[in-house]
């Protein structure tokens, strides 16, 4: 199992509810939400991933469930990951949510790579 179709389909259900525009991709060996052509949420194996405010960062990593995401074995800030802990209950979903809703217009788009074609 490469990521958990069932939280997949809480993440889709969920802004689909708030009408958010979406594109799913298949990255990083999971399932990621992007909005507006950045990475906003995504689903790694039973995880949650969320994109949130890097101002909000450190206080975020106190609330039970979540940790700082470490990817590359290296903390990158304005990332988590959210256990069952964290994401459970419906509320505390929607909650993270809408946290990495808030931040995406804010946050910086990755640059598209341009395919060499020799």
């Amino acid at each position: 199992m490469a990521y958990s179709e069932y939280l997949a389909d809480r993440v889709s259900q969920f802004f689909r509810e708030k009408s958010i525009h979406f594109e799913p991709k298949k990255m990083f060996g999971g399932f990621v939400f992007m909005v507006d052509e950045k990475m906003c949420v995504g689903v790694m194996k039973d995880q949650i991933m969320a994109r949130i405010n890097p101002d909000i960062f450190q206080e975020s990593l106190e609330k039970e469930g979540c940790r700082s995401m470490d990817f590359t074995k290296k903390t990158m800030k304005g990332f988590v990951y959210l256990s069952d802990e964290a994401i459970d209950l419906d509320k505390d979903l929607h909650y993270w949510l809408q946290l990495a809703l808030d931040f995406n217009p804010l946050a910086k788009a990755s640059k598209k790579r341009k395919s060499s074609k020799n």
